[in-house]
């Protein structure tokens, strides 16, 4: 019977971290297909991705797999989400109710990977007090009061204009907030004690745009 355990001394690489939830999704498709093992070979031909790259990723969560068989899809699956904190739950304020923010706030898929966004917060009078998705929009300076009433909120997720960007930040991180999902394009500030995610879709589209161009 194949082991499987998390190592906690260990610090995961970043790149490796950002791989981790790819071997996930594709060990799903496996389960889904009715596929019992999946070996880093296998893994690696669905991902075009080298082998032991894989194995080496996958050796930060010390998974051990069968002699010519691989690692059991279920338990591949059990041990990754559990190691990437998908089964644990944690929520989030979200700030800047915008066609982004509303976008987020509308997709149930997060909570499958463990964020449960139960508010947002915007200056919009349109906005404020409705719902969407069945999330509640409350006024930005109600912020410091839902912090106390929503218990276990540690989590921004910052999809404001840039030019309050920072702003909006201090507020959160002097109302409590832990760890901010950073969507915008401004490098914000923090103090270092607090875990920051920058995921900027411009940044991204920069990125592609310019690959394009050197392709041509």
């Amino acid at each position: 019977m194949s082991v499987y355990s998390l190592k906690t001394t260990d610090k995961v690489p970043e790149p490796t971290l950002r791989r981790l939830p790819w071997y996930l999704s594709t060990a799903r498709l496996m389960k889904g297909r009715g596929e019992r093992y999946a070996s880093s070979t296998q893994l690696a031909r669905q991902l075009g991705m080298d082998a032991s790259q894989i194995a080496k990723d996958l050796s930060f969560v010390n998974v051990s797999g069968r002699p010519r068989v691989g690692y059991t899809v279920d338990e591949l699956i059990d041990v990754l989400e559990r190691f990437l904190g998908f089964t644990e739950r944690h929520y989030a304020f979200l700030f800047g109710v915008g066609r982004l923010g509303g976008a987020l706030l509308a997709d149930s898929g997060l909570e499958q990977f463990g964020l449960e966004i139960v508010a947002g917060f915007d200056i919009d009078p349109s906005l404020v007090g409705h719902e969407i998705n069945g999330i509640p929009i409350f006024h930005t300076t109600e912020f410091p009061r839902k912090m106390q009433e929503y218990a276990g909120v540690n989590i921004g997720v910052l999809t404001v204009p840039i030019s309050i960007a920072q702003e909006v930040t201090d507020m959160m991180v002097d109302g409590g907030i832990q760890a901010v999902w950073n969507f915008t394009p401004f490098r914000i500030r923090v103090p270092e004690n607090i875990v920051v995610q920058n995921t900027s879709l411009y940044a991204h589209l920069a990125l592609m745009f310019n690959r394009l161009n050197l392709n041509k």
